[in-house]
């Protein structure tokens, strides 16, 4: 199946995906100057008004460097929509987009209802939609959503716990069209095996913590590049759903990380926390099990100049 426009011409088969705080501004021009898509959550916007704002910055901003750079490869902006019931700005975000012509809508949690669908169809833009499982998968599918993110064992922030290999796999049994993977990919050869495995794209988070245009503390950014897999801890307490997050900022907030109780499953915070005074993504601080592979602090542009270099050699030593 051929690819949506949108998703056609980038420099690397990369989604940056939509991180709480992080994900902003200069982080998602940044990534689409880089050729691959630039997201964020539309809750990063506070307030609400301010989405309207960052929108039209971030299109006037692209729109410049388009005209002074026009051979240039510029990636689409991508907007995450998280779907609950908790978020009471949906809808209005929703209009945001629409009224922009966002090119890519990432939903989250649960599945897009149909008007939102309708709206987002009626100016030609396309619905990506995170899933951890397969139930998961075929509810969106049902919905009327144009691809998936498929989140694997060891992605940062909510994340699921299946492997990559059983998750894609399965996922192609049934689906044909655009999937991005996600799950500790923060070098160019892990972006080729996640397209030798079945993915179109891959979909990389923790990777851009460590880059100068996040919007993040700079002791975050130290804690990522000081960090390994066996540093993340997988939990539900600070935001009701399960997701990785370092150890170190759990300790830092006066918890135990060996010993974390379980959250209320049926209360979801995507501002604070549920079950803790630490706020998720504030105080705790999310991030995948690739830390390990990090050790410094790039630009974007730098960072996308090696996972380029890294991507190629990668399909070179596979020719071989």
């Amino acid at each position: 199946m051929a690819l949506p426009a949108a998703l056609q011409n980038l420099s690397l088969p990369v989604i940056g995906s939509p991180m709480f705080i992080a994900s902003g501004p200069a982080l998602v021009t940044a990534q689409c100057k880089a050729g691959i898509v630039g997201s964020f959550p539309a809750l990063n916007a506070r307030p609400a008004e301010m989405l309207n704002t960052w929108l039209t910055d971030i299109q006037a901003d692209l729109a410049a460097f388009k005209q002074a750079n026009p051979d240039a490869k510029v990636g689409p902006i991508a907007v995450n929509q998280i779907v609950h019931q908790s978020n009471d700005r949906l809808a209005q975000d929703v209009a945001v987009c629409v009224e922009h012509k966002i090119p890519i809508i990432i939903s989250s949690l649960r599945a897009p209802p149909k008007e939102m669908m309708d709206a987002i169809h009626g100016y030609g833009g396309i619905v990506l939609h995170d899933v951890i499982s397969i139930r998961h998968a075929k509810k969106a599918l049902e919905a009327g959503v144009d691809g998936l993110i498929l989140v694997a064992a060891g992605a940062g922030g909510h994340a699921g716990t299946l492997s990559p290999f059983a998750l894609v796999g399965e996922v192609r049994k049934f689906f044909k069209g655009p999937i991005a993977l996600s799950g500790s990919i923060a070098t160019g050869d892990a972006v080729l095996a996640a397209q030798a495995m079945g993915a179109d794209f891959a979909y990389i988070g923790s990777r851009w913590l460590a880059t100068k245009e996040s919007n993040i503390d700079e002791s975050y950014r130290q804690a990522i590049i000081e960090s390994s897999a066996a540093d993340i801890v997988y939990t539900n307490l600070f935001s009701g759903v399960h997701g990785n997050y370092l150890k170190k900022s759990i300790t830092i907030a006066g918890l135990d990380p060996e010993n974390l109780p379980q959250a209320d499953k049926s209360v979801m915070n995507f501002g604070g926390g549920a079950g803790s005074k630490a706020k998720a993504w504030r105080d705790i601080w999310g991030a995948g099990q690739g830390v390990g592979l990090m050790h410094d602090v790039p630009t974007v542009a730098e960072m996308m100049q090696r996972l380029t270099e890294e991507y190629e050699m990668a399909r070179k030593r596979l020719s071989l």
